[in-house]
């Protein structure tokens, strides 16, 4: 039973108050059991621990020992108390009903041993923020099976991403995010215009807000939601666009959201016509993918493959030559040798970051590219060097 304030009574006094809960009397027995929160007592024979509230959580009575209460530290002394959230000390103590299981010796107000501790790891995991997920995005994002999880783009952040989202008017927009407290400036303005004439809802957010849901760095005080992007058969990036031949980029193992932006921001700027993606080892469309490619995910198809080796090779039978992009390459990618292959139907392959081609994937290339250094320093960058050659062959495509 519950106590009030510091009165007393015997056989366990029923009594309100902030600082106990409601319980059922123990067996018959000494002692002295003490509130939650606001410390009511209640002294006498059979006194009840307290079932819910603040100091104590539910459990069957225990044997001869202490139990000790949960967040608020609220104690039961006595012979057959009850149980209690945080934790027991004595003999035959029974497991708690809320927080895990209690073990002997626990500190008073300590979580118990197994138990989730309070704050965001509770909540599900790390803390939110952009940098407890720059690692996650990298390589099978949220946790999802690679074998389970699409192309991605559900999240836009950034003023020209979202711009390029609502221009393109190829995916549904269900809402966008602005913070209420941004300054003028004309992204904002067209976001806001293009919003309302397609009739997509904008919700003005306080900055903390959006930060919190933000999934990049810097989403510069806009974001939106939208139907995922749905990818296309690597036949049909095989064909020909309009009359003009399939310029295709493939990542081999690209798993740096920023390089995967990257590189499709520069590959759609040198008039690539899909973008190959693995399933297994590579980034997929994540916020800080999208904020990177400024915009280029909404014009370029893109296939998702179980595996770069078999993508090539079935290309290969569609009539695509692979190009091969590696820092060990054995053709200069300035070379006259290159034209035959650029000027036709091509896939250039870029390779991870450190390590480039696979094995596997650089045997099944017609041909494998360097570019030329002068310098004796490290290699370029993946997505600087994809940006040169798909910029090369354009080059070579437009004089043909």
């Amino acid at each position: 039973m519950a106590a009030k304030g510091s009165g007393s009574g015997k056989g366990g006094s029923a009594g309100k108050g902030a600082g106990a809960g409601n319980g059922k009397p123990s067996a018959r027995g000494k002692g002295k059991a003490v509130g939650g929160s606001s410390g009511g007592v209640a002294r006498g024979k059979s006194a009840g621990a307290a079932g819910k509230g603040a100091g104590a959580g539910k459990g069957k009575p225990a044997g001869k020992g202490k139990a000790v209460g949960g967040s608020s530290g609220g104690v039961a002394r006595g012979r057959a108390t009850g149980g209690s959230a945080g934790g027991a000390r004595g003999r035959a103590a029974q497991p708690a009903g809320r927080g895990g299981q209690v073990r002997a010796g626990q500190p008073r107000g300590a979580a118990p041993r197994g138990a989730a501790p309070r704050g965001a790891a509770a909540r599900g995991g790390a803390p939110r923020g952009p940098a407890s997920r720059s690692r996650s995005e990298q390589l099978d994002p949220r946790g999802h099976r690679d074998e389970d999880r699409g192309l991605g783009g559900s999240q836009i952040e950034g003023r020209n991403a979202v711009i390029e989202l609502l221009r393109a008017r190829k995916r549904k927009v269900r809402e966008i995010w602005i913070v209420e407290e941004s300054e003028y400036s004309d992204a904002i303005e067209e976001i806001r215009e293009l919003a309302r004439e397609q009739k997509v809802s904008v919700r003005p957010v306080a900055a903390g807000r959006l930060q919190r849901e933000a999934h990049s760095e810097s989403p510069q005080g806009v974001l939106a939601r939208a139907a995922e992007i749905e990818p296309v058969t690597l036949v049909e990036l095989a064909k020909k666009v309009k009359g003009v031949e399939p310029f295709l980029v493939v990542l081999d193992g690209l798993t740096d959201p920023h390089n995967v932006g990257a590189v499709m921001r520069s590959a759609a700027l040198a008039g690539a016509t899909g973008i190959v993606l693995p399933r297994h080892r590579s980034a997929n469309i994540t916020p800080t993918v999208a904020k990177a490619a400024a915009g280029a995910i909404e014009y370029l198809p893109m296939a998702l493959v179980g595996g770069v080796a078999n993508a090539l090779k079935e290309l290969a039978d569609n009539g695509v030559w692979s190009l091969g992009l590696d820092a060990n390459g054995e053709t200069s990618l300035f070379s006259d040798d290159v034209t035959r292959f650029a000027t036709g139907s091509v896939a250039v392959v870029v390779g991870a970051e450190g390590s480039g081609l696979s094995s596997l994937v650089r045997r099944r290339c017609d041909v494998v590219v360097s570019i030329p250094q002068t310098a004796v320093i490290d290699s370029l960058n993946a997505s600087v060097a994809a940006g040169v050659a798909c910029f090369d062959i354009a080059r070579r495509r437009a004089l043909a």
